[in-house]
């Protein structure tokens, strides 16, 4: 993870089976592990007015499971699909201090609207950044970044059909689920 990140944001997402085997397809490919932990998420809004605009304020706290935690405080622009690829424009920067940042934001008078708790182990493969991500009661899924042909290139690497491999945001995987099960999808502690 980079002090900070500007930029587009290009990426694909799929719901993963064997996780097991996705993790062992993908470090026989080549990747590194660069986290392995704890991703909290909450989103801010005040009024709606980010919604509105479809843009995201987020902060992001990161407990890794051997180390200290640290936070990533970010917005995102409205998303479209461009060629193929689910695209935000994506302002970070890596916060060592994330309670503080989290009383800025309110002291600002934004509210949680949105809370995401999960597990997730993080690689980097050429240029790729390859997330599977373990949420409190829904599937396993992948999230793969970067240029396209480094996505391509990560995604042949997990062994996956590219079909899978969608340009979806969350909420989608989020429908997916509860009409495959039938179950409620749980994304937050």
């Amino acid at each position: 993870m980079t002090s900070s990140e500007s930029g587009d944001e290009l990426e694909l997402k799929a719901r993963v089976d064997d996780p097991a085997a996705l993790e062992a397809a993908i470090v026989e490919a080549g990747a590194e592990l660069v986290f392995r932990g704890e991703m909290i998420d909450r989103r801010y809004d005040r009024r709606g007015k980010l919604e509105k605009r479809d843009e995201v304020l987020r902060l992001r706290v990161y407990k890794p499971d051997d180390g200290r935690p640290f936070g990533v405080l970010g917005w995102k622009g409205p998303g479209s699909v461009r060629d193929g690829y689910k695209h935000r424009e994506e302002h970070e920067v890596q916060v060592a201090q994330p309670e503080a940042a989290r009383l800025i934001l309110e002291r600002l008078r934004y509210e949680v609207v949105v809370r995401i708790d999960r597990k997730i182990a993080e690689y980097r493969l050429g240029g790729a950044a390859i997330r599977i991500e373990w949420y409190p009661a829904m599937d396993v899924l992948v999230e793969i970044e970067g240029e396209p042909q480094a996505i391509e290139n990560a995604v042949r690497a997990t062994g996956l059909g590219r079909d899978r491999f969608l340009p979806e945001a969350l909420p989608h995987f989020v429908n997916a689920y509860e009409q495959r099960t039938g179950r409620t999808a749980r994304l937050a502690l």
